[in-house]
């Protein structure tokens, strides 16, 4: 028979979307929680790895990778923490637009603009891309010209969760660059606004074979992060939002007190530097910032998990490491399929050649 926490952990085994959100289930549910909380068993569930990728893809090409990318990354992180989490939002605009390809990464060219160009992409932070290029200086001069952008991009993701209090989990590498970039109407159809409501979220990840489960979760991620008042401001005016708190409401007229302000605000207003939780807290006190937030509360398909996920911090870690590998993996190309990038915002085939000097290292591009 299976416990209230074995139904509540990822695949298998799920929440279901109509669970009844009782008084009663919430106390079995706390029951089971603390039980998982007081285990010593730290090990994730994670979904099936793509043919091609895996945990230790470079164990032999380049065996200090994550050591270089973490090392990297703490020292940024000291001076300027917000990079975590557009290092994470980077990765996220990457893998649902033409899957988990570095093409997000990409210049525009005499072709056309790139994806950078799309209006969902032009509030990513400059300093996220230039974070993946200085690791790919790093990286190709211990190791030579190996790794891909797209797993550079996985791994800057996976350990700004990490650096921020988030779970520590393994990432599945052996991506290959893509070989072009998306259009502006794919950046437009894959990427949803925050204006959405809940059936356009569900459609969307429909379309990439996520699940319910997994937009409530991967949502989580907006506990760290801040956002432009052009991206809630629907909320605000010509009317207030209803679903709002009036005090937090108030709050944000001071930040974005007319349309089309270009001020700033963070997400999650409880602990908007840390990976946790609290995400799902604000929602339950109606203080999401988005609309596309807030309706994960107040939609029964999804109001289950935002309320498993608010009282259970580990539940959430456990199904986000689940959910985030399996959303790592959207169409990814290996092997043959793409490119080991030798610049990361160029394509190979725009480059004149790439010179590399006899032990592998310090790659050049002239």
């Amino acid at each position: 028979m299976k416990t209230a926490a074995s139904i509540l952990r990822p695949e298998p085994g799920t929440i279901s979307p109509t669970a009844p959100a009782s008084m009663a289930y919430n106390f079995l549910f706390l029951l089971s929680c603390i039980a998982v909380v007081s285990s010593s068993s730290h090990a994730y569930v994670y979904p099936p790895l793509v043919e091609g990728l895996s945990f230790t893809f470079y164990k032999s090409t380049c065996p200090d990778l994550e050591s270089i990318v973490r090392s990297y990354l703490k020292q940024l992180f000291q001076s300027d923490i917000s990079v975590a989490s557009g290092l994470l939002r980077l990765h996220f605009h990457d893998c649902f637009v033409q899957g988990c390809d570095g093409s997000i990464l990409l210049d525009g060219s005499f072709g056309g603009p790139s994806e950078k160009d799309a209006p969902p992409n032009l509030t990513l932070r400059p300093a996220a891309f230039k974070a993946i290029d200085e690791l790919q200086t790093l990286i190709t001069q211990a190791c030579g010209p190996v790794v891909s952008c797209a797993d550079i991009a996985a791994l800057a993701a996976r350990d700004s969760v990490r650096s921020t209090g988030g779970p520590k989990y393994k990432v599945p590498l052996g991506r290959r660059d893509g070989l072009s970039y998306a259009t502006e109407e794919d950046v437009l159809s894959f990427l949803p606004s925050p204006t959405s409501n809940v059936t356009a979220l569900i459609d969307v990840f429909t379309e990439l074979d996520l699940t319910i489960k997994d937009l409530v979760t991967l949502s989580g991620a907006h506990t760290i992060g801040i956002a432009h008042c052009s991206s809630f401001e629907d909320r605000l005016f010509p009317t207030q939002d209803s679903t709002l708190d009036p005090i937090f409401a108030e709050k944000l007229y001071l930040t974005c007190p007319a349309l089309n302000s270009t001020n700033t605000t963070v997400i999650d207003i409880r602990t908007p530097n840390t990976f946790d939780n609290k995400y799902f807290v604000d929602l339950l006190h109606r203080e999401g910032l988005f609309t596309s937030d807030q309706g994960l509360y107040d939609d029964s398909r999804t109001k289950p998990f935002v309320i498993v996920f608010a009282l259970c911090q580990r539940m959430f870690f456990e199904n986000f490491v689940y959910s985030m590998t399996k959303m790592g993996q959207l169409s990814v190309l290996t092997g043959s399929q793409g490119d080991i990038r030798r610049n990361c915002s160029a394509l190979n085939s725009n480059l004149s050649w790439y010179a590399v000097d006899g032990d592998g290292h310090d790659g050049k591009v002239f």
